[in-house]
C-alpha cells in the first residue's frame, strides 16, 4: 500500500495510490497520514478500502511530506561501508545519531533553497523508516515489527555549517527543505527485503550516487534496536539510515557542491523518484 499527502503546504490531504498508479482521496477515511494511523490494526482498515470505491484525484496536485506531524526526525550517519571509505572516516562502532529539525521537512518535488551563505550544500539520497507502533527496548528479532513502511528521505547538508561552525552536525543538516520526504510511505508489506534495495541520485542528469541498502553498517534492525535503548519512538517519527558512496564532498580531486538552477533525481527501489530544484535564498 501506497499512502500520500497531497495538496498545497499545511493543508496536504491524505490519499492512496492505486495499482494503476492513480492517485485517490482518503479524506473520508482519516484525517490525515500521521501517527495516529500507522498502526498496524489501522493500516488493515486502509488495505481493506476497495481504492476503485475512493475518488481520484483531479489535475497534477503538489506531492507534500508522505507523513504528517513528524514527531522525530532521526538522521544516522555515516552509515554505509563504501561512503566511509569515500570520505576516509572509520567505520563507526555504533550508529552515529543527528536529528534534523523538522522545519527542514518538505515535499519530495519542492524546491530545495540553499540559505544565505551558503557555498556547500551536498546531497544524500537515504532509505527512510517510518514508526508505526510505539517502541521501546526493542530486539533485533522484534525491532522491525515496530515499522509502519518506509520512503525516500533527500538528507540535504550544508558541509561548512555542518563540520565548520562548531557544534553539533545538525547545524548544516538542519537548513529549511533540507529534508525532502516521500513521495508516498509504501507499507512493509510492500517490501520484500529492505535490506536489498537499489537506490541512486542524479544531478542535472548525471549519475552521482549508485548504491544498495545491502552495504550498510548498521541494519534497520540493528538501529532500531539501539535507538529504543535511549529513547522511545513514537508512531510517526521518523528515521533517515544513512547514504551510499558518491557525495559532493567526497569527489576527488576537488568536492562539487550544489549551486542555483541544479535538478537532483532520487530512487529507491520499490519507493518511488524524487526530484527538486535547487534556488539561493532570498
Amino acid at each position: 500500500m501506497k499512502l500520500v499527502r497531497y495538496g498545497e503546504p499545511g493543508a496536504e490531504r491524505p490519499g492512496m495510490i492505486d495499482a494503476d498508479g492513480t492517485l485517490r482521496d482518503l479524506s473520508t477515511k482519516v484525517a490525515d497520514i500521521n501517527g495516529d494511523v500507522l498502526g498496524e490494526n489501522s493500516l488493515d482498515r486502509l488495505r481493506a478500502i476497495d481504492p476503485a470505491m475512493l475518488p481520484e484525484v483531479e489535475g497534477d496536485p503538489r506531492i507534500g511530506p508522505c507523513v504528517g506531524d513528524i514527531g522525530k526526525f532521526l538522521c544516522i550517519g555515516l552509515n554505509y561501508s563504501d561512503h566511509a571509505a569515500e570520505t576516509g572516516a572509520a567505520i563507526p562502532k555504533h550508529p552515529i545519531l543527528f536529528f534534523k529539525a523538522n522545519s527542514a521537512i518538505v515535499g519530495a518535488n519542492d524546491d530545495v533553497v540553499m540559505p544565505r551563505g551558503s557555498t556547500h550544500t551536498d546531497w544524500e539520497v537515504e532509505l527512510g523508516v517510518v514508526i508505526g507502533m510505539e517502541c521501546k527496548y526493542a530486539t533485533l528479532e522484534t525491532a522491525l515489527d515496530h515499522v509502519a513502511g518506509y520512503c525516500i528521505v533527500n538528507d540535504v547538508s550544508e558541509r561548512h555549517f555542518q563540520t565548520q561552525l562548531t557544534g553539533q552536525w545538525t547545524k548544516g543538516k538542519s537548513c529549511d527543505t533540507f529534508g525532502p520526504t516521500g513521495p508516498w510511505l509504501v507499507t512493509k508489506d510492500e517490501i520484500g527485503d529492505v535490506q536489498n534495495l537499489a537506490m541512486s541520485l542524479d544531478v542535472n542528469g548525471k549519475r552521482m550516487q549508485t548504491g544498495n541498502t545491502n552495504t550498510m553498517i548498521f541494519t534497520v534492525a540493528e538501529i532500531i534496536e539501539h535507538l529504543s535503548q535511549l529513547m522511545t519512538l513514537h508512531p510517526g517519527d521518523v528515521i533517515s539510515t544513512g547514504t551510499p558512496p558518491g557525495v559532493g564532498m567526497g569527489i576527488k580531486p576537488e568536492p562539487v557542491y550544489l549551486k542555483e538552477g541544479d535538478v537532483m533525481a532520487l530512487e529507491i527501489e520499490g519507493l518511488g523518484t524524487q526530484r527538486q530544484r535547487v534556488r539561493a535564498d532570498a
